[in-house]
């Protein structure tokens, strides 16, 4: 995989637009010697199943990680005018890479034409996909362990098992690993009444090298136990398609269930389902993956997915495990055992281990089982038989395009939860995403691809989703984080700075995390490409003994005017740290970091300065600033054409582009923008960034009328443009008049307007026929009476959310919101109820109400009711009241 990486990486700094123009054409000959080799063992990675290739990928990631290093010093030395004679020079300097890697491929080529029955082709009957019987690595105890808690996934189960339905049924169980879905598969095969209902039962294994053969005589053997078929001795003899004729004739005549244990692919799938024969009997087949969309492809109806533990079934299942079903613990270990199983996160594997080791510390002490919460990764580091290799399988079975951005997860600290959209910006800035050949979408599309497939695998998890079912913040589980840490630390993909470095202690890996110890950064070498610094002490010298909460606050600037100059190859920095430490001015030496793509700061005094505008390859730029004096750009911040993200607070100036009377400059490739002031909002300023997707605007609530004078700002260039978010915080104007919005616009946020009237609402955001989303919050009108009239026709609004506002009266009807799914209340206590009709949207799916008014809550009551009279089930009612305990109906 580190080999992979690097060779990704390699290719994208060689597909940095312009790089042929700063060479010699003796240098860009061998520019396009090292793309070729790159390109040549990134098929070979990609592709060869070879066992042998295994053993060079080693050298291949040092000989690629060299090569990348002499071009991106030439680079750095060209574009700082060091190096003018480069011609010769760089042809001399770049021979010996390119030598190398020459020699490597030789290497790889003589393996591959040695084994030409192993290159690239997959036979039918060879490797389709990779996977292992998972479950032989859980002891009998563990399962038992794990079979807690699975009642009501078995009821599910068994209910569609021996449902009504004659046709052939195909049932799927999904999950993570360790989550129990071949435990819960067993428990399905061995329930009494589906013992009884079915005639005949056969399990099979996909097992790591998937091959028909075994999958025909598992099945086979697991017939022959039940009926008298021929001499298993037979079977030898029979070729592969005899073995599946005789399975399907087998299982022609009886109801039968066939278990598919630890599916990983469609193509797996595709390969054996045509044996089940469908003799509407009844008759079905149960698939447990790890893979979500396997489990939609199989089965189209309703996949069954296995969720996490909730804190009391884990607590519950631990407890049972420690002391015994009918066993009393001491009371004083409630709140610690709590604790431990929040720690868990609901994965019944873990809890198995961590109880394991919990029945076996004496004595029982409050003492002893707060050792083990503080404990609790290195007990699982501990066993990594048990835990660490089932998800391993997951990992191992990955493409490799997709483990660098898995194992990367690892650079934070544990619960962290990582917003999805810097988290493509980082991937994209590591070089671990590369377009195909004729691939027509972006970095950042690739990038979403490559989550969702993540996500899909159950190896990252969604934290939060939009209402359209984009991920907004995601994490891992700890478990799967401390198998990304071992991995990385084995593949020399990244070290994760959690000890102390020995005196003699030497990384050979160019990224690295710091999440704990302090003087991190003296082993740091000088080609390392990414820093990710969360713990604020890191960087300072070792004989700083105070601890944080005795420390002043402290001046940032020294320690990275120290640390950073040896690093003229960075492309990644971030640190992440409290207000306790602090940049009083933007740090200088920063700006000397040509290669820098990614840049997150927090705690920014001042404001940036003109020399940012030498960091010609930035693409993101992130930190935070007072909402009130906020941050202001510089002028030559335009020169930053590769620049795609900026957030820098709640209230960024961004100057006018125009350099001069008759020149305008643009940043074409400027995506999204958080923290726009409102007086950069001009016509000249949103028609340089013509390609921005999300933009946020923030009104300072110290500005003052006479200061905000009324002009249209009309956004309809921004012809691009997807979300947009305006927080006013003024009472001077009407915003809803102050703006012109591009009909781009998706989704649509508006917090602490006032001096509108409901009927703009209408009439404004009708006229964008793209949006899907209307959030209103803290809002106050001049009315207090929606009226909407037949021509109030939201067409494509599909969630609509109104929080704290003065609405008292709202007439509406089903016609004026037809693809309304979602309707959302917070704290509306004058609202006094929901338009009677809204129970005719046929697409309406939830009404939710937090803290609003009793009468508007009757009358959401009523809408369901109504709805359920009529036999419609799809609408939901939630209201949450915190006056009422938080209850939730």
């Amino acid at each position: 995989m580190a080999a992979y990486t690097a060779v990704i990486s390699l290719l994208q700094t060689l597909d940095q637009p312009n790089i042929s123009k700063l060479f010699h054409d003796h240098t860009t000959e061998m520019l396009d010697s090292l793309r070729a080799t790159a390109e040549y063992f990134q098929d070979v990675l990609e592709n060869s199943s070879n066992e042998k290739i295994k053993s060079l990928e080693e050298d291949i990631r040092v000989v690629v990680s060299e090569a990348e290093d002499v071009v991106e010093m030439k680079i750095s030395k060209v574009i700082e005018e060091l190096s003018w004679t480069f011609g010769i020079l760089q042809h001399q300097d770049m021979l010996p890479v390119v030598e190398k890697m020459d020699t490597t491929k030789k290497q790889v080529v003589e393996i591959l034409s040695h084994d030409a029955d192993q290159i690239l082709e997959l036979t039918r009957d060879s490797l389709i996909g990779a996977s292992s019987r998972s479950n032989q690595m859980l002891s009998d105890q563990m399962k038992d362990d794990i079979i807690q808690g699975l009642d009501v996934d078995l009821e599910i189960i068994d209910k569609r098992l021996r449902g009504p339905t004659s046709d052939l049924d195909i049932l799927t169980i999904s999950g993570m690993g360790g989550i129990g879905k071949t435990t819960l598969a067993e428990k399905v095969y061995d329930h009494l009444p589906i013992r009884y209902h079915f005639d005949i039962f056969v399990w099979v294994t996909i097992s790591q090298e998937f091959r028909y053969r075994n999958v025909w005589l598992e099945a086979l053997h697991c017939i022959s136990k039940q009926r008298v078929i021929v001499n298993t001795k037979d079977y030898d003899k029979m070729e592969d398609n005899e073995l599946a004729d005789l399975v399907q004739k087998n299982l022609k005549g009886p109801r039968y269930l066939v278990v598919v244990d630890d599916i990983w692919s469609r193509d797996v799938w595709d390969s054996i389902s045509q044996i089940f024969p469908n003799r509407n009997n009844r008759s079905r087949v149960l698939l447990t993956t790890r893979e979500t969309d396997v489990a939609m492809y199989a089965d189209t109806s309703s996949p069954h997915k296995m969720n996490l533990l909730n804190l009391d079934s884990s607590w519950k299942l631990l407890r049972d495990k420690v002391f015994g079903l009918e066993h009393d613990h001491p009371p004083e270990l409630d709140e610690i055992g709590k604790t431990i199983a929040g720690k868990c996160q609901g994965l019944p594997l873990i809890i198995s281990v961590i109880a394991g080791h919990l029945s076996k510390t004496v004595p029982k002490t409050l003492l002893n089982w707060k050792y083990v919460a503080q404990t609790l990764s290195e007990i699982i580091a501990s066993n990594p038989n048990k835990c660490l290799a089932v998800l391993g399988l997951s990992y191992h079975h990955l493409p490799n395009r997709l483990k660098p951005c898995f194992l990367s997860m690892g650079d934070f600290p544990e619960d962290f939860q990582v917003d999805i959209r810097r988290l493509i910006q980082l991937w994209i800035a590591e070089g671990f995403i590369r377009k195909s050949s004729g691939c027509r979408e972006s970095l950042e599309e690739v990038a979403e691809h490559y989550l969702e497939d993540l996500i899909s695998r159950n190896l990252i998890m969604a934290r939060k989703r939009r209402f359209n079912g984009e991920v907004k913040v995601c994490g891992i589980h700890d478990l799967l984080r401390e198998f990304c840490l071992l991995e990385a630390e084995m593949t020399k993909f990244t070290h994760v700075v959690r000890a102390p470095f020995s005196p003699a202690e030497k990384h050979n890996v160019r990224r690295f995390s710091i999440q704990e110890y302090h003087n991190a950064n003296e082993k740091l070498p000088p080609v390392t490409r990414s820093i990710y610094c969360f713990d604020p002490l890191s960087l300072l010298f070792e004989s700083c003994t105070a601890s944080p909460c005795e420390l002043p606050v402290i001046d940032y600037d020294p320690i990275i005017l120290g640390f950073l100059p040896c690093f003229n190859l960075l492309r990644v920095l971030v640190i992440i740290h409290d207000e306790m430490l602090r940049f009083d001015s933007f740090p200088l030496v920063i700006t000397k970091l040509f290669h820098l793509r990614y840049l997150h700061v927090e705690h920014l005094r001042l404001n940036i300065p003109e020399s940012i505008s030498e960091l010609l390859n930035l693409q993101t730029l992130i930190s935070n600033c007072s909402p009130v004096s906020g941050m202001t750009l510089p002028k030559k911040i335009w020169l930053l054409k590769n620049l795609k993200y900026i957030s820098l607070g709640r209230n960024t100036y961004l100057p006018s582009p125009r350099i001069n009377k008759n020149l305008v400059t643009v940043m074409p490739n400027l995506e999204k923008f958080f923290g726009l002031c409102y007086t950069s909002c001009t016509n000249e300023v949103f028609s340089s960034i013509p390609n921005l997707k999300i933009l946020t605007i923030h009104v300072p609530i110290t500005f003052k009328e006479e200061i905000v004078s009324y002009r249209l700002l009309d956004m309809s260039s921004l012809r691009k443009l997807e979300a947009f978010k305006l927080s006013w915080n003024g009472s001077w104007e009407n915003p809803i008049k102050t703006f012109v919005f591009p009909t781009s616009v998706r989704r649509l946020t508006l917090s602490f307007c006032s001096k509108f009237i409901w009927e703009e609402i209408s009439s404004t955001f009708i006229m964008l026929p793209n949006l899907e989303e209307l959030k209103l919050k803290y809002c106050e009108a001049d009315d207090d009476v929606w009226i909407m009239t037949d021509k109030d026709i939201f067409k494509s609004l599909k969630l609509l959310l109104l929080s704290e506002l003065n609405l008292k009266r709202w007439e509406a009807s089903s016609d004026n919101f037809p693809n309304l799914k979602r309707l959302v209340l917070k704290r509306c206590e004058d609202l006094q109820e929901i338009p009677t009709d809204f129970g005719e949207i046929c697409t309406l799916e939830s009404i939710e109400l937090h803290d609003c008014s009793a009468t508007s809550e009757d009358s959401a009551r009523n809408i369901e009711q109504e709805q359920e009279d009529m036999g419609n089930n799809m609408l939901k009612v939630y209201i949450r009241n915190s006056n009422r305990n938080g209850s939730l109906f």
